[in-house]
């Protein structure tokens, strides 16, 4: 016999996904808060650079290659890890970002492949020592774009009759019969486990700043970031439809080596060197001239 929900003693979710249109442009609460998210990161980004002495006129090149990474990253890393033969079969859906569809995983693999591109021009700005940085604004975006997501009403929880499930009356993907069962409201749990790794990274900062052990804020960023996604998605719908009968979701799949990664970057952290001792080992040397 199937459960019975009493539907009405639960939060009945059916926001407006648009907040307002002005002329045939629709902003979105996603939008909001995933720009929100850049907003901070940027703010954020020019507190360190500022707090190290570093030049601010750097944030604003730094924050041109974050974007494109996580858009494209995020983009490539949805089509590519969930829907790889919808995708692969017709490759120009790829390009159609507002039809929506971003995964995190793609955007830590972009915004890490944005970030060595950015280093490699920045010789006074190395990769870990820029990762470690990027952590803590990544994490708040990251708090920020999952309320998106709940605001969206997509990537939904599994059934549930816990005081505080919620009834996405438009919930993404749902038949009108699923638009009647309380749910988890997973996007909030990873909101919040993001909002407090947010904390945690920044309170590591405030304590060594520029003294941070290279390796130290991406490694805790990796660890915590895909153990509580690991977690979490048990309380998850699947997105990936080739991956119902299997024992791990491919958010699962996809955080196991991301986890490995972040504990080898904390058994291998390193003291912070001088700045010059660091840039002078990051710049290729001259070959020696011949007599």
């Amino acid at each position: 016999m199937s459960h019975v929900y009493p539907t009405l003693a639960y939060l009945q979710w059916d926001i407006n996904r648009v907040l307002f249109e002005v002329g045939p442009i629709k902003i979105r609460y996603y939008g909001l808060f995933f720009t929100a998210g850049f907003i901070c990161g940027y703010l954020l980004l020019r507190w360190i650079f500022r707090t190290e002495k570093r030049n601010l006129d750097d944030v604003e090149s730094l924050l041109i290659y974050m974007v494109l990474g996580t858009i494209i990253g995020a983009r490539l890393g949805h089509c590519l890890f969930y829907h790889p033969m919808e995708y692969l079969s017709d490759p120009i859906r790829l390009l159609q970002i507002w039809n929506g569809g971003l995964a995190s995983h793609g955007a830590a693999v972009g915004i890490t492949l944005s970030a060595w591109l950015y280093s490699r021009k920045h010789r006074d700005q190395p990769l870990l020592w820029l990762l470690d940085r990027l952590a803590i604004p990544v994490a708040l975006a990251g708090f920020f774009i999952r309320i998106g997501n709940f605001f969206n009403s997509e990537i939904l929880g599994r059934a549930s009759d816990v005081p505080w499930a919620v009834v996405f009356k438009d919930g993404l993907g749902l038949s009108p019969e699923q638009k009647l069962v309380p749910r988890h409201p997973v996007m909030l749990y990873e909101s919040l486990c993001y909002g407090f790794i947010f904390v945690l990274l920044l309170l590591v900062y405030r304590k060594y700043k520029e003294r941070t052990p290279r390796g130290l804020l991406i490694g805790l960023f990796f660890i915590t970031v895909f153990t509580a996604r690991f977690v979490l998605e048990f309380f998850k719908l699947r997105q990936a439809a080739f991956a119902e009968n299997l024992p791990l979701s491919v958010g699962q799949m996809l955080s196991i080596p991301l986890v490995i990664a972040g504990i080898v970057f904390l058994l291998y952290r390193r003291p912070a060197p001088p700045l010059e001792e660091e840039v002078a080992l990051q710049t290729p040397r001259e070959p020696a001239a011949k007599a």
